[in-house]
C-alpha cells in the first residue's frame, strides 16, 4: 500500500461529477483521511448527487490504500441559494448567455458560498485542507472559479477563523491551471482505466440533469455547455494519449 503524501485531513466539495471525482482521487493520494461535502441548492442537474453513493463506493474498492483513507460524506442543503438565483442551473429556462458576457449558468456567489460551508464543516472536523475542482482554463467564465478569488477566500476564511498557523486552511485546486483532456489524462495517472471507466460511467455533469444514452464520454444531453466541453475533452484525451 503506498503511504499519503500528507497525514493531515481533507474535505473535498463533491458534487457527483467528472471534475470533483478526479479531484476525490488527488485526495486520495496525497492525504491520510478524507472526506467528502456536497451540496443540495435545488440545481436542476440534482441528479449529481445521487451519483456520489456509487462513486465512493467505487473508488474505495478500486484501490485498497485508499478504502480505509475515505472517510465521512456529508451533504449539506443550501435551498436558499436556489431561491434567490434566477439561473438556468436553478430555474427550468433554456441556456444562453447574458449582456454581461456571462452564460445564465452562472449561480452567483455559488463557490464562495460552497467554500465557506466547508471551511466551517472542516473547522468542526479538524481538516486543514479543501479540495475543489474549479478551473481557469476550461470553463465559461464564471468569476468564482478564477486563481485570484480562490486564493482571496483562502485569506479570508484564515482571517475569519484560523486561530494560528496550524489551524490555517489551504484551498486546493489541482485543476485550476488544465484543460478538460488532461483532467482526463490526470484521471488516469491517478487510477488507470478503471478509474477513467468509473467517471465515464457513473458520474454526473449535465446541466440539463439528464442520464440520457450512454456516450463515449459518459451520460448527457449531449448538448448543453457542460457535455460539449466534457465531449471536445475525452476527444482530445483519446486522440493524443500519454506517451
Amino acid at each position: 500500500m503506498t503511504p499519503p503524501q500528507n497525514n493531515e485531513g481533507a474535505l473535498v466539495l463533491f458534487s457527483g461529477g467528472q471534475d470533483s471525482t478526479t479531484c476525490l482521487a488527488w485526495a486520495l493520494d496525497r492525504f491520510a483521511r478524507v472526506e467528502t461535502i456536497g451540496f443540495d441548492y435545488g440545481q436542476r442537474h440534482r441528479i449529481e448527487l445521487e451519483c456520489r453513493a456509487r462513486l465512493r463506493e467505487g473508488l474505495r474498492d478500486m484501490n485498497p490504500a485508499w478504502a480505509p483513507r475515505l472517510g465521512e460524506d456529508h451533504t449539506v442543503g443550501l435551498s436558499a441559494l436556489g431561491a434567490i438565483s434566477d439561473t438556468a442551473l436553478t430555474r427550468d429556462t433554456a441556456i444562453a448567455m447574458e449582456k454581461d458576457g456571462l452564460p445564465n449558468t452562472f449561480v452567483p456567489g455559488r463557490n464562495l458560498i460552497f467554500l465557506t460551508f466547508a471551511a466551517a464543516l472542516a473547522y468542526r472536523r479538524g481538516l486543514r485542507h479543501i479540495v475543489g475542482g474549479m478551473c481557469e482554463t476550461d470553463y465559461s467564465g464564471y468569476p468564482d472559479c478564477r486563481d485570484d478569488t480562490i486564493k482571496a477566500l483562502q485569506v479570508a476564511l484564515n482571517l475569519g477563523m484560523a486561530s494560528g498557523t496550524e489551524s490555517r486552511f489551504v484551498l486546493h485546486t489541482p485543476l485550476m491551471w488544465i484543460d478538460k483532456a488532461e483532467t482526463w489524462r490526470l484521471a488516469q495517472s491517478l487510477g488507470g482505466d478503471p478509474l477513467v471507466r468509473l467517471i465515464v460511467e457513473d458520474t454526473h455533469t449535465c446541466y440539463l440533469g439528464e442520464r440520457g444514452p450512454m456516450h463515449p464520454w459518459g451520460h448527457g444531453c449531449g448538448t448543453c455547455p457542460a457535455c460539449d466541453l466534457r465531449a471536445s475533452g475525452w476527444k482530445r484525451f483519446a486522440d493524443q494519449p500519454a506517451s
